[in-house]
């Protein structure tokens, strides 16, 4: 059993790594009160650490400045969830990678041991603005709690990413994500739901919110922290297990049992995973090292 938190983020001023890290400890702190083994950060929430010290330059210096302190943020963020005794997606972030800046999600183990899925297709705004490189296959990601998996935000609106985690054994999927208008929150939200349809798991996600209109690649962001599962025997109606409020700040928690994934495929009213019509993409298993 694992008991996930999936937050929305609201982008505010972080002047210093340390300003985003006391933010941080503060959610994972009502986390850990909540009983969370897992929390699920949203894409490009530590973007504003950059955006605040670049303000006025424009979005390519914001993401310039993030890459810039992408280890230093990645080790706050190890560093937090060590302290609560967590295991943390600490959202994703942009960080070079040679002679490229990639759009990469890690999970922190509280032992320090860590797994990166790199995000693999780009949205308009990441390839043309910010220069960011597609990189890395998926990777399902050996836990306690069984095989997890990461789809980076516009990653989750394709089937075949998504199917080759579950094939890998996969029984979570989690979507970190940041879009700027209602309709991409529609098309996460809704992409994220069909997943956990078609593949008989749980999805969640995590977005980012709020108005930031001091930053300009964070200016607008839309969207709802949800935790959805097959919408079939044993599980709600609508697919529904926790959801927040639109572009509402906070956490959602959930009780997730594999063993009810499980069983809906087994013994649900359709049979969705097991009629799957096939696909080529195949993905890795790793385990946070």
């Amino acid at each position: 059993m694992l008991r996930l938190a999936a937050l929305a983020w609201k982008i505010e001023r972080s002047p210093s790594v340390d300003v985003f890290a006391a933010r941080l400890d503060a959610w994972l702190a009502q986390a850990r009160a909540a009983g969370a083994d897992l929390v699920l950060l949203p894409e490009y929430a530590a973007v504003e650490v950059g955006a605040t010290v670049a303000a006025g330059r424009g979005a390519a210096a914001e993401v310039a400045e993030t890459v810039a302190r992408a280890e230093a943020i990645e080790a706050a963020m190890a560093s937090a969830a060590a302290h609560h005794g967590l295991w943390l997606v600490g959202g994703s972030l942009p960080a070079r990678e040679g002679e490229r800046v990639v759009n990469r999600a890690t999970l922190f183990a509280p032992d320090g041991r860590r797994a990166v899925q790199r995000k693999r297709t780009m949205t308009r705004f990441e390839a043309e603005r910010w220069a960011v490189s597609g990189a890395g296959e998926p990777c399902a990601i050996d836990t306690p709690w069984g095989r997890l998996g990461i789809a980076i935000c516009y990653d989750c609106e394709f089937p075949p990413i998504v199917r080759a985690l579950v094939e890998a054994g996969a029984w979570l999927i989690l979507v970190p994500a940041c879009t700027d208008t209602p309709a991409g929150a529609t098309r996460v939200t809704i992409s994220a739901r069909a997943r956990a349809i078609e593949n008989q798991v749980f999805v969640a996600v995590a977005p980012t919110v709020g108005a930031a209109p001091w930053c300009e690649s964070l200016d607008r962001n839309h969207g709802r922290a949800g935790i959805y599962g097959p919408a079939d025997r044993g599980f709600p109606a609508d697919g529904v297990l926790a959801e927040g409020r639109l572009d509402t700040p906070g956490l959602v928690v959930a009780e997730l049992d594999p063993a009810a994934i499980a069983r809906v495929r087994r013994d649900g009213a359709v049979r969705n995973h097991a009629d799957w019509p096939g696909g080529d993409l195949q993905a890795a298993v790793i385990s946070p090292a």
